[in-house]
């Protein structure tokens, strides 16, 4: 994942949805301590600043210093960069040691990771009892039934030039290994269905597909899937340049705890 997202960084921090507080709210519930919280793959702190109401302490970790950067400050969380050189024993010790973290998030980011390595690292960080993983994403996104079929063919366009990583994104996380129990919140192969209602500009929402690493990817091998023919399409089923619209993107979350 280094650098994956090094280029669009900008578009990312401006357009990238931050989550409901209802859902921290729902994480912080399941952990009966609050000291210390790892938000891995954390960009620009979009999910540590809602954890930050909930815990003590939030670390936010992130291969990519373009994002960190660009990172919300907040008196409760510390942004650290993590590369890939450094060890997990080096890794622990900087989160906090074994047994030590009482919720770790993954935003939009766990498909990317080298799942055996960071799910070893959680075991060993997790708080036990009583710690929480909860790893989340989003897919389909619903504006108006003009402009959905229109974002469909534009969204087929991009898998050609899509990550094979990204694969358990298409089908809601239903793919994705998570060798941890249960709290109530899905389960490996179930994951739990989770509305992100937004209101948005259409230069926020295209700002959105700009930070696409499909879109970055086709533009790095001379193919623009956003010219100005389709940005001219978009824009006018979306209803015009300056019309706030409010949508939906379709997220989905598994959340558990380690296998005692």
């Amino acid at each position: 994942m280094a650098g994956k997202f090094d280029k669009q960084a900008g578009f990312y921090a401006d357009a990238r949805p931050t989550y409901p507080t209802e859902w921290y709210s729902m994480l912080a519930a399941l952990t009966p301590h609050h000291s210390l919280a790892w938000d891995v793959g954390t960009g620009n702190g979009q999910a540590a600043i809602g954890i930050a109401e909930h815990y003590e302490q939030v670390v936010g970790t992130d291969v990519s210093e373009a994002q960190l950067k660009l990172a919300m400050p907040h008196p409760r969380i510390q942004y650290l960069h993590t590369p890939l050189s450094i060890t997990d024993d080096e890794l622990v010790a900087l989160i906090g040691g074994e047994n030590s973290v009482d919720l770790i998030t993954v935003a939009t980011a766990v498909h990317w990771f080298e799942l055996p390595k960071f799910y070893s690292l959680v075991t060993r960080l997790l708080r036990k009892p009583g710690g929480v993983i909860a790893v989340w994403s989003y897919k389909g996104i619903v504006v108006s039934p003009i402009f959905d079929p229109i974002m469909k063919r534009f969204s087929d366009t991009t898998l050609s030039y899509s990550d094979p990583k990204i694969a358990s994104v298409f089908d809601d996380y239903k793919t994705l290994p998570f060798p941890f129990e249960s709290v109530g919140i899905g389960c490996e192969g179930k994951p739990q269905q989770l509305d992100i209602p937004k209101e948005v500009s259409f230069e926020k929402f295209l700002n959105l597909l700009r930070s696409w690493s499909a879109v970055n990817t086709a533009k790095d091998q001379g193919v623009d899937l956003l010219s100005e023919s389709v940005v001219k399409e978009l824009e006018g089923a979306w209803g015009g340049p300056t019309l706030i619209r409010s949508i939906t993107y379709k997220g989905f979350m598994l959340a558990g705890k380690v296998k005692l």
